[in-house]
């Protein structure tokens, strides 16, 4: 129990850098609106894409991440038929006023549409010069917070996360849901889209109960959650916490206090099979949570490897995406295709992490699986789906 115990704490710690699935930077800025708007094309001609990652900075971790993007981006250039991408690269240091400033290069060179960056404050700034040109941004943030007008975010969203798990939830049975946050502005927007999903899909808020992210924070917030869930009748508790943050203290401390999945059942916003090691919790066995479709995602991974040897960035499959829309798109022959008619087309994409589509407002929704951990494994229990159809937020 005690080894158990200090690795949920030392998960805890990391917590000082926020938390990874939204706490995206955003920026006071808004873009100028494009209703519909976009750059005219020549679709016999290569189309000219600007790529912004962020080479040069001074993170390790960015350079390994641009140059996984890179590699997807090429990939998906390398599957396209009957279209002709030429593709500049512009590095943005991870920064927002470099973004800005590799947007305003790019189409000054031409670019008719630009894919990246990957921070939100820089997708907010880099889409004003294009706004400016009448180019849109297809970003692989997932902050909502910097999407509209030109501005697109292709990331997985909250909303589209909590509306998948909790329409699924309501088919099982689980309609009586209570949501456990931590103090955070990332996790309280994950809070306010679950209580949005509830009642969206017809399910009963059973309460709140939201801890301060700390290891003392959590461990006080204990006994009011299993309180709360015991005396309001909960048969499901929706955590917005990953395995980056609270969430493995959480899974232990709550089945120490007589709380376990699946009764009531945990539900969790983030994907607690990652990292790999956190499968082996407890406490986390027979959870729900979403996951990118999974037979296209491992077909996806098992290519990249197999041309790059190793596995690709969990973003890589964003940048893929954005080149498959965009080959879609111009495969049409519409001098048009690049609109934002173009791409918010209700029918959607096919990309290597399932179906999505991008939406009027600039954020996305995306076909996700239900997925659980049995015996430390990840097993799919709702398949993502393949079209739209009657299936949509």
């Amino acid at each position: 129990m005690f080894a158990r115990l200090s690795a949920a704490r030392t998960s805890l710690i990391k917590l000082v850098a926020g938390l990874s699935f939204v706490a995206l930077a955003s920026c006071d800025v808004a873009s100028v609106p494009l209703p519909g708007g976009g750059p005219k094309i020549d679709t016999s001609k290569p189309v000219p894409v600007a790529l912004l990652v962020p080479y040069d900075s001074a993170q390790a971790s960015d350079i390994a991440l641009a140059q996984s993007i890179e590699n997807a981006t090429r990939m998906a250039m390398a599957d396209l038929q009957g279209v002709t991408i030429d593709l500049k690269v512009y590095p943005t240091g991870g920064q927002a006023e470099r973004a800005s400033a590799a947007a305003s290069q790019a189409v000054a060179n031409g670019a008719k549409i630009i894919l990246g960056p990957v921070y939100g404050g820089s997708a907010k700034l880099a889409g004003i010069p294009a706004a400016n040109a009448g180019v849109n941004v297809l970003s692989f943030s997932n902050n909502p917070d910097v999407a509209g007008g030109n501005v697109f975010i292709l990331g997985p969203t909250f909303e589209n996360t909590a509306n998948r798990l909790v329409r699924y939830a309501v088919k099982n049975g689980k309609r009586k849901i209570l949501i456990v946050n931590g103090d955070s502005p990332a996790e309280n927007a994950g809070a306010n889209a679950i209580a949005s999903a509830i009642g969206r899909n017809g399910a009963s808020m059973m309460g709140q109960t939201s801890f301060e992210l700390s290891q003392a924070g959590v461990t006080q917030a204990i006994p009011k959650i299993a309180s709360s869930s015991r005396s309001t009748g909960a048969d499901a508790i929706f955590f917005t916490s990953g395995n980056d943050g609270a969430m493995p203290l959480l899974a232990q401390m709550l089945p120490e206090n007589g709380i376990s999945s699946p009764n009531p059942q945990f539900i969790g916003l983030q994907r607690w099979n990652i990292p790999p090691t956190a499968m082996s919790l407890p406490g986390l066995q027979n959870s729900w949570f979403a996951i990118p479709d999974v037979a296209l995602t491992q077909a996806f991974s098992s290519r990249y490897a197999a041309t790059y040897g190793q596995q690709p960035h969990t973003l890589a499959g964003l940048a893929y995406d954005g080149i498959a829309a965009v080959g879609a798109l111009v495969k049409s022959g519409d001098a048009n295709a690049l609109t934002a008619q173009a791409l918010t087309r209700s029918s959607g994409f096919a990309g290597v992490n399932g179906v999505f589509r991008l939406l009027p407002n600039g954020t996305n929704e995306r076909g996700l699986s239900i997925a659980t951990i049995q015996n430390n494994q990840v097993v799919e229990i709702d398949p993502a789906p393949r079209a739209f159809g009657g299936f949509g937020l």
